[in-house]
Formats: structure tokens, sequence, C-alpha cells
């Protein structure tokens, strides 16, 4: 059994601060407990790790709640609190939730889709509370995504949403229909809860007639990419992926900001100024102001497609 040490030591310290000259004791090591279902081998986490490690401070990672279940993040939250971590690292809004309620002290550093629309903080501006983040615009770039997908196929007349339903509130799925209605596309939502649902969830898209697919945001698709990537291709169904790294990764079409870049030029500032300890009520939710659209012609033509010129010449990278 991997004891506490084992979870806090082994898996990643990403600075090992060598002792200074007169064999003084080493600098301060912060330990940062992550709520995320996203494997901890996650190369968006290593631009992170690379921005605190160069403003000199030295890390040490709890990982109980890396790569977890919502349904675990209660306890792993309540680990970090016993345990007192310096920070709590957060993706998805289940996750901050369950940091909320285990702490109201430890700093909660929080990526997510819509945190103030979700209620988790009191504002942008003023955050209020020991959360303070990155909010990623998720509602008004799931129309955006879908708007793409429709003007790359012309001539669609049917496309799905894979839905998490933990994320995706029902005023932004009514939304997306109405959009879809009114550029003559009828678009049938496919609701996942959990990571076992998500195949069939998009056979039961394909099964409905759906030439296309538009996976929303959400912390639990983003971690099953490649799940999602193997089913649409076995099925060939064209997709649109939150992320453009989506794309550049074998999906066909990707269009948001990069989370690479939040990850190393937003969430690592924002850490820094937490573990030196300014408070999460002082440092205002950041959101991206930068967006790319990545186009896989590979996976396009692999799935049978030409994509207009039109097209393909509003892309920002075309592999």
């Amino acid at each position: 059994m991997t004891t506490r040490r084992g979870l806090l030591v082994g898996i990643a310290t990403v600075l090992a601060a060598p002792r200074t000259v007169g064999g003084q004791e080493r600098p301060r090591t912060y330990r940062i407990g992550v709520l995320s279902p996203t494997q901890r081998d996650a190369s968006v986490l290593n631009g992170f790790f690379d921005e605190l490690r160069q403003a000199g401070l030295t890390i040490e990672i709890d990982p109980r709640g890396w790569g977890g279940r919502a349904d675990q993040y209660p306890a792993a939250a309540r680990g970090f609190a016993d345990a007192k971590v310096d920070l709590v690292l957060c993706g998805g809004d289940a996750a901050i939730r369950a940091a909320q309620a285990a702490t109201t002290s430890i700093p909660i550093l929080a990526l997510t889709d819509d945190i103030l629309g979700s209620g988790l903080v009191r504002s942008l501006a003023n955050p209020g509370g020991n959360t303070t983040g990155v909010s990623i615009l998720a509602a008004q770039l799931d129309g955006k995504r879908q708007d793409l997908l429709i003007e790359m196929l012309p001539g669609l007349r049917r496309m799905a949403a894979l839905v998490d339903t933990g994320t995706t509130a029902l005023r932004q799925l009514q939304a997306l229909q109405e959009t879809a209605r009114a550029r003559g596309v009828e678009l049938s939502l496919h609701r996942v809860t959990k990571p076992e649902e998500i195949g069939p969830a998009i056979d039961s898209a394909k099964q409905a007639g759906a030439a296309a697919l538009n996976v929303l945001a959400s912390p639990l698709f983003f971690a099953q990419t490649r799940a999602i990537m193997a089913r649409v291709a076995a099925l060939r169904i064209p997709t649109m992926y939150q992320w453009p790294e989506s794309a550049e990764e074998g999906g066909l079409v990707g269009y948001g900001p990069s989370i690479v870049r939040i990850f190393r030029e937003l969430v690592a500032r924002q850490a820094v100024k937490l573990l030196r300890g300014v408070k999460p009520a002082d440092i205002p939710i950041e959101q991206p102001t930068q967006f790319e659209l990545v186009v896989n012609l590979r996976t396009g033509r692999a799935l049978g497609l030409t994509l207009p010129s039109s097209f393909l010449a509003r892309a920002d990278k075309v592999i």
C-alpha cells in the first residue's frame, strides 16, 4: 500500500532545490493538491510546473485527486485539508465545489468553464472567499464551435452535441438547439455523467443520423479525448473539440484557447502569487483572450471529407 508520504513525494518534485552554500536549510517546499479528471502525466501541466520552477519555487504534488472521478473528489479534498497543503489546483466545477466544501482557508486555484455563472465566486473582479482562477468562456465558445462545424460541412442537416450534464446548463443547451434550428440544422443532445457513458452516447448520436458531433466544453471530455477520437473515427463522424491541441493530436478540428498556454501563462502566474502569500480574494478571475482554429486535414481525408477552401483559409493552423 502506498503511504501518504509516498503520495506526496513520490509522484512529482518539480524542483529539487540544492542546499545553499554554508549548509543552510533547503528553501521551503510548497505542496499542491490536484483535483482533476486528467491523468497526472498530462502534458498540459508541464508548462505550469516549468513556470513555477523558473519562479524559484520548490513544489511537491499530492496526487490523490489526480485523474479521479467526481464522486472521489470530496474525500480527496478533505485529505488535502487534513494535510494542510499550500494550494488546491482544481479542474471543473465538481472539483471546485469539493475543495470549497473541504476548506475555507487553503487557496483554491480553479480552471473551469463558467466560474461566475456556476456561482463559484462572487464576481470576476472580486472573487471573494478562497477561490480564484481562470474561466474559459465555455457557453460562448460552445456556440462558436457549433457555428464553425456547420460552416465546415455545407449541407449539414443533422448534428449532435456530446453533453456533460455536470457542466453544461439546460439554458445553454436550449440556446444551441435554437441557433442550430435557425440555420436549418437539427441538433440532438446526448448526455453523459461518467466516462463509461461516452461511447454509448456517441453511438446514439450516430444512430440518430447525426453527420457531425460537437464535443461541448467539459473537463471529463478533455480527460477522455483519446477515447472520443477512437470512437468517432470508427463511426466516421466529423467532430469538433474544445481545445485546438485536440486537432493537433488527431482530432478533425478544434477551436478555443490553447490549454497549454492557459496553464503556462495564466494559471501559473496566479499560482506563484498565491504561494507567495497573495490572498485569492485579491486576485481577479482571468479569461483567455487568444483563440485558435486548428484543422487536421489528415483526419479529414481519413473521413473522406473535402473541406471548403474558405473554411481552411480561416484556420490558424492546418495540419
